[in-house]
């Protein structure tokens, strides 16, 4: 296995900026190494190594890693073309040298990752990772339930298929919606295509780490347990099926007989229709004379 650090992840734990970026930089030949120009971003950084970049030497930081409520009104970036305000100008000093770890529109407000570690930037950025990120979103007004079935199933905007992995409502006009996927402005232009405005979008959780109680504009150290709970999603929910209720067998009971049948098997009525023959028969030989003799 070859020593050392590859170039580019070595400029990136410098602070110079995203792997991408330190590329080009080094592509377009303002890097050197012990005073040697060196355009391949894959060349090994070893130990000792004097690196410059523009003249000026760069060396790596240690890594630092911080969760930050970035306010709405706010663009990620550096520098903003429009000269809009951006994260780092309300950021202390001591996090300017760390990189925001993907995007929430100037509109959009919520969780935001600030760190140098490149390595844990591509865990939580390469779509193969498919890292979860929640969002409570206000509409301009309620959507329609076929809407919601949408989102799932997938909104084409542009040719491009866009889908949430889950998606719930909260109230008439207030939804929960969970991404794997980070297309630019996904949410709002799913909700677009469907004839619907983003009013609020607040991003709430990456992987396990929720934004809690933070308040807007603050930020928080995160140890080696919030950035691996960064890097995990949460299990699926087991559906809880209702338990089916087994029909009981009906117990067996003797039928009743009927009162007509009961009257003539009691031995009552037994007695009863013997009286009721006895005064109806002729009286015999017997009863006849001694009839006579009274």
């Amino acid at each position: 296995m070859p020593e050392g650090t590859r170039l580019n992840k070595f400029l990136a734990s410098c602070g110079v900026g995203s792997r991408r970026a330190c590329d080009t930089l080094v592509q377009e030949g303002h890097v050197e190494i012990n005073g040697k120009p060196i355009l391949n971003p894959a060349h090994r950084v070893e130990p000792g190594d004097f690196v410059r970049v523009d003249g000026k030497r760069v060396q790596e930081k240690q890594s630092n890693t911080v969760m930050f409520f970035k306010p709405r009104g706010y663009v990620c970036s550096r520098e903003d073309e429009l000269g809009r305000d951006t994260i780092y100008t309300i950021l202390p000093p001591i996090l300017k040298h760390l990189h925001h770890v993907g995007r929430l529109d100037r509109d959009s407000e919520g969780l935001l990752i600030l760190t140098n570690d490149g390595e844990l930037s591509q865990q939580l950025m390469h779509p193969s990772k498919m890292v979860e990120k929640e969002y409570i979103v206000t509409a301009n007004q309620p959507v329609l339930n076929e809407h919601l079935d949408l989102f799932k199933s997938g909104v084409f905007v542009e040719k491009t298929r866009m889908r949430a992995k889950e998606v719930a409502r909260i109230s008439s006009r207030r939804y929960r919606i969970v991404l794997e996927t980070g297309l630019k402005r996904q949410i709002r232009m799913m909700f677009q295509t469907l004839g619907y405005q983003v009013q609020k979008l607040v991003r709430v959780r990456i992987g396990l780490l929720e934004l809690g109680d933070l308040p807007e504009g603050a930020w928080l150290p995160l140890d080696d347990r919030a950035i691996a709970a960064l890097q995990r999603n949460p299990k699926p929910k087991a559906i809880r099926r209702p338990a089916t209720k087994t029909a009981k067998p009906a117990k067996k009971t003797a039928a009743k007989p009927s009162t007509k049948t009961a009257r003539k098997a009691s031995p009552r009525g037994t007695r009863e229709s013997n009286r009721q023959d006895s005064r109806s028969a002729p009286p015999s030989k017997t009863q006849r004379s001694k009839g006579r003799g009274k």
